[in-house]
């Protein structure tokens, strides 16, 4: 069995969890390759362990059996394009402050021993297709697991934006944004603005206004099937951003329409305990 070992740096400190997952792995008869998540240029490269040999990530994932991602939530979702790319499973490791997808703690690591063995499961997780209409134009596409996010630039006091599901206008509304989520996003960006918490593995998505000033502006839970476009004010001028699973942000200029649609593709995440979903939102957000 080939495993994948993709450790943040920024949150594990000298790979310490990375290794010794590692070393638990090859014990139990795995191979593994470790790899860094991310490209790091200039004085924001953090420091490295020596005498460690990286390997290329995207070069891995084409013949590998699982992979395994130390950081925050983060983590898992910059890799979750290239897994998904790839159909290879994630397995998460928290290394952060909450880490709702991640399935182990750094002091859970033992528990590894179970992959070699197969004694795991493997979670499906719904995600997104996001495109940009511009002039009838395809000028952006890209796929989210957690949620896409329009938001106002740092100048524009509001944003006017109009919801549609299949064309028909769900609502319209002036605020700071909106937030189109999948279930895995629900405990995120959109429970933070006050949207409902979905069971992960359902099959929804979640539209949640962003500070609106609209008092019918309310949270809206959609099948899975329902195509959404989200149109901004054909003149206006204020800038509004598209942001997939906290990336980098695409313009949208007036009159674009973001159109979101549940994918083909699915994450596929690990699991090795019996905790159950509502166990791990006490755990994470306290009981009170």
């Amino acid at each position: 069995m080939k495993i994948v070992l993709s450790s943040n740096p920024f949150r594990d400190k000298n790979l310490k969890a990375a290794r010794s997952a590692e070393r638990i792995l090859r014990s139990a008869g795995a191979e593994t390759k470790l790899c860094l998540p991310f490209t790091f240029e200039g004085s924001n490269a953090p420091e490295l362990p020596k005498g460690v040999a990286f390997c290329d990530l995207k070069k891995e994932l084409e013949n590998t059996d699982m992979l395994i991602c130390f950081g925050g939530d983060g983590t898992i979702l910059h890799a979750a394009k290239d897994a998904v790319a790839r159909e290879v499973p994630i397995l998460g490791v928290n290394m952060g402050s909450v880490g709702f997808m991640a399935e182990l703690e750094y002091g859970e690591l033992s528990l590894l021993s179970r992959v070699t063995a197969g004694k795991y499961t493997v979670e499906s997780r719904m995600m997104l297709d996001v495109s940009v209409w511009r002039d009838g134009k395809k000028v952006y596409e890209d796929l989210a697991l957690n949620d896409a996010v329009m938001t106002k630039g740092a100048v524009a006091r509001i944003v006017d934006l109009a919801v549609y599901g299949d064309g028909m206008l769900i609502s319209d509304f002036g605020g700071d944004g909106v937030i189109i989520s999948t279930p895995t996003g629900s405990t995120a960006y959109s429970m933070a603005a006050g949207g409902p918490i979905v069971e992960p593995t359902a099959e929804n998505i979640i539209i949640t206004p962003i500070c609106a000033h609209a008092l019918q502006a309310k949270s809206f839970v959609l099948g899975r099937d329902r195509m959404v476009d989200v149109v901004t004010e054909r003149h206006s001028r204020k800038s509004v951003y598209l942001s997939l699973d906290g990336g980098k942000a695409f313009k949208v200029l007036g009159g674009d329409k973001v159109t979101i649609r549940r994918s083909q593709k699915i994450t596929r995440l690990v699991r090795l305990t019996n905790k159950s979903f509502y166990t791990i939102m006490r755990e994470k957000l306290g009981r009170g």
